[in-house]
């Protein structure tokens, strides 16, 4: 394994079903943002933004990595692939998901993330909300492409677009 780079494996997330047996999977969006926008800011008044913005990106491709071993899969097909991820984002609430840009073979894909779980209804700010969406994207294409991407958040509901977008590029090994 890399320098860096984590495996977490989907069984540390424990037994949902045995563990919740009245309330299930399901909690609300206000509760998981609270998780996800307090494990942003404290490692920034911690560390520094720089030292956060490396910290979530790692977080997010360990997620990312993890969702793809139990949820998506290797790709076989592309058109088969978009519609397993798309359908696994609604399932999951992750967002809506829709690929504008699919080259495999050169490694570069665009996506968009409409009612994104992190930050879709948040008010603007200059702060970037999707750093660990960048990581679980990069994690689960790395899982099923078999490459190593680098995905960075172009426009953002947060920067006043009403969507996400992400450019996902393959890392060229030097």
């Amino acid at each position: 394994m890399e320098q860096g780079r984590r495996t977490l494996p989907w069984d540390a997330l424990g037994d949902v079903a045995a563990g919740r047996p009245h309330l299930g999977p399901m909690a609300r969006l206000e509760i998981c943002r609270l998780m996800q926008l307090s494990l942003c800011f404290v490692p920034e008044e911690q560390l520094g933004r720089e030292a956060a913005d490396r910290l979530l990106p790692e977080a997010g491709q360990a997620a990312g990595s993890a969702f793809a071993d139990r949820l998506l899969g290797p790709m076989t097909s592309l058109s088969d692939y978009v519609r397993r991820l798309q359908a696994t984002f609604r399932e999951y609430g992750v967002g809506i998901v829709r690929v504008e840009e699919a080259d495999p073979e050169q490694g570069r894909f665009v996506f968009t993330v409409e009612e994104d779980m992190d930050c879709s209804g948040l008010p603007e700010t200059d702060r970037d909300i999707c750093k660990f969406d960048e990581g679980f994207l990069a994690g689960l294409l790395e899982r099923s492409m078999g490459r190593r991407y680098r995905v960075t958040e172009v426009d953002c509901w947060c920067a006043g677009a009403r969507v996400c977008r992400f450019v996902a590029e393959a890392v060229t090994r030097s």
